[in-house]
C-alpha cells in the first residue's frame, strides 16, 4: 500500500509484537513477517541471532536532510559477521537518500534490501512453514 493513498484500507495495523521472545514495533506486515522469518532461520540454525532496529548509523558532517539511518534488522550470521536488512514496501526519496548515504559512509557494511519482489518470490513457500507469517 502506498502511504499517500488514503482511500485504500488495510486490515494490518502497526503494532507491538513478540517474536522469539523479542518485543518489537512492526510498522508493516512485511516487517512482521520478515521478523518471523528471521526467527525461523535462527531456530533452524541458519543464523546466530537477529535484532530489530538495534542501532543508528550516523552520517558525520551532514548538516541537512538525512543525518542518520536506523535499519529494520541486524542479522548475526553463523560466522559472527553481520548484515543489515531494510524491509521496504516503497522507495521514497528519503529512503533512497538513507541507502545512498549508507553506501557512501559505510561501504564495508553489507546491507540487503527486502522488497516486494522478495515477498512475491517467497510468500507461497514460507507461509506454511514460518510460525506467525501473515
Amino acid at each position: 500500500m502506498h502511504p499517500q493513498n488514503n482511500n485504500l484500507k488495510t486490515r494490518w495495523k502497526q503494532q507491538w509484537l513478540e517474536i522469539g521472545g523479542k518485543k518489537l514495533y512492526a510498522r508493516s506486515k512485511w516487517e512482521s513477517n520478515y521478523a518471523c522469518y528471521l526467527e525461523f532461520l535462527k531456530q533452524n540454525n541458519k543464523i546466530k541471532e537477529w535484532l530489530h532496529e538495534p542501532r543508528t548509523w550516523w552520517f558525520d558532517g551532514v548538516k541537512r536532510g538525512v543525518v542518520s539511518y536506523k535499519p529494520d534488522f541486524e542479522v548475526i550470521l553463523l560466522d559472527d559477521t553481520f548484515i543489515i536488512i531494510e524491509v521496504k514496501g516503497w522507495m521514497d526519496s528519503k529512503s533512497k537518500t538513507k541507502l545512498n548515504r549508507m553506501a557512501k559512509y559505510y561501504p564495508h557494511i553489507n546491507l540487503k534490501l527486502v522488497d516486494k519482489e522478495w515477498f512475491i518470490a517467497n510468500n507461497k513457500k514460507l507461509k506454511p512453514i514460518v510460525k506467525g507469517w501473515q
